[in-house]
């Protein structure tokens, strides 16, 4: 085994030297190598209003990263016969099968091409508190595209569309799934979430705009669909993330976790970690297999995807990285994952969180 005392130790200064410019107000960085935790590095406050310093539990509301815990609970319950891919969705949601969505699949919703990314102009965070409101308002709508015939990002709707096929099929709500098949084995319990429990609120770390509502501007200016996916009333920005209401309401799109949590299940998904392995080598091969192709709808770019992860970095690395600056993922070759969080939401050209994620994989890489 090697000493991964360096690493750990570059990696810190790192962090503290952004923390020390102004650059971030916290952060967290973790890392797993086969199945053990070589990086565990904080910095900064989690909550400057109250002086709180970041620990590695600390959880940070996350973005899109948190879309991987949704597709990790998936590939559980697939694990253990309670799913299959090709599972119809109107077969468990009959209400869902109107207009032209009737062949649906578990695996497109996966793979972001059911065709519902799209939530009505007037949709207010309030919206977001009725479970049952969204997925009313999903499962009524016309599809953007028939099912499988392309792919687009599933800002919001993922974690909707997702958790209530889970609910159907398992009579399990995603956050139960959460908790009692990947969170408590991987002792975890306190660094994964959907909703947070109101115990909890105080720990999680508070979010601040840096120039984050300015780039979701210019996404709205220059990106056709932008707000047809993420319209004005929920864009995904720190105002929303910090409201208490919103931060108790399971919203599987997105998730508070800690980056060391998030990592740790990763390293599940490629391995054992204390023990516990969440899927086996063959289904990680299965989720880790590029199935999209051509443009995505949503952004009009490449955005390569997986069952559930998308492929980053040419398809080395598979995961989600957030709005704002938050990043996790795995390099199944490797059998290394990384993960970091942050609160202070910005865009920059040189995105020092994944320089410091492109630190650790060099590591490991060159060891």
């Amino acid at each position: 085994m090697s000493d991964w005392t360096q690493l750990q130790a570059n990696v810190q200064r790192q962090i503290d030297a952004l923390v020390f410019a102004g650059r971030e107000i916290g952060v967290q960085v973790a890392a797993y190598l086969d199945g053990q935790l070589i990086v565990n590095a904080v910095s900064g406050l989690a909550d400057e209003s109250v002086s709180a310093h970041v620990t590695p539990e600390t959880p940070f509301f996350s973005f899109s990263t948190g879309k991987g815990l949704t597709s990790t609970a998936v590939h559980v319950l697939v694990e253990q016969g309670k799913l299959d891919y090709d599972l119809r969705i109107a077969d468990v949601w009959p209400e869902f099968g109107k207009h032209g969505k009737q062949n649906a699949t578990l695996r497109h919703a996966l793979l972001h091409a059911a065709g519902v990314p799209t939530l009505p102009s007037y949709t207010t965070p309030e919206d977001f508190l009725d479970w049952d409101r969204m997925c009313r308002t999903i499962a009524g709508s016309t599809p953007v595209w028939e099912p499988g015939t392309r792919h687009g990002f599933h800002e919001w709707t993922y974690g909707w569309l997702i958790g209530e096929i889970i609910r159907r099929a398992t009579q399990r709500p995603i956050a139960w799934v959460l908790a009692e098949d990947i969170a408590r084995p991987l002792q975890a319990e306190r660094e994964l979430f959907f909703g947070v429990p109101p115990q909890e609120l105080n720990r999680v770390a508070r979010l601040k705009d840096r120039n984050w509502r300015q780039a979701l501007e210019q996404l709205s200016r220059h990106i056709e669909n932008f707000d047809a996916i993420a319209p004005p009333n929920v864009r995904p920005e720190a105002g929303l993330a910090n409201r208490r209401d919103i931060m108790q309401t399971d919203i599987p799109a997105v998730a508070t976790v800690s980056a060391r949590g998030i990592a740790r299940m990763y390293a599940a998904l490629m391995g054992e970690v204390d023990g516990v392995r969440l899927i086996s080598p063959e289904r990680l091969k299965e989720v880790t297999t590029v199935l999209t192709d051509g443009p995505d709808w949503a952004f009009g770019g490449d955005l390569p995807k997986t069952m559930g992860y998308v492929a980053q970095l040419g398809g080395t690395r598979f995961g989600w990285s957030g709005n704002g600056g938050s990043l996790a993922g795995f390099y199944p070759d490797l059998g290394l994952s990384v993960a970091v969080a942050k609160n202070y939401l910005g865009t920059t050209e040189d995105d020092p969180m994944e320089g410091i994620a492109a630190t650790i994989h060099a590591a490991v890489a060159g060891a």
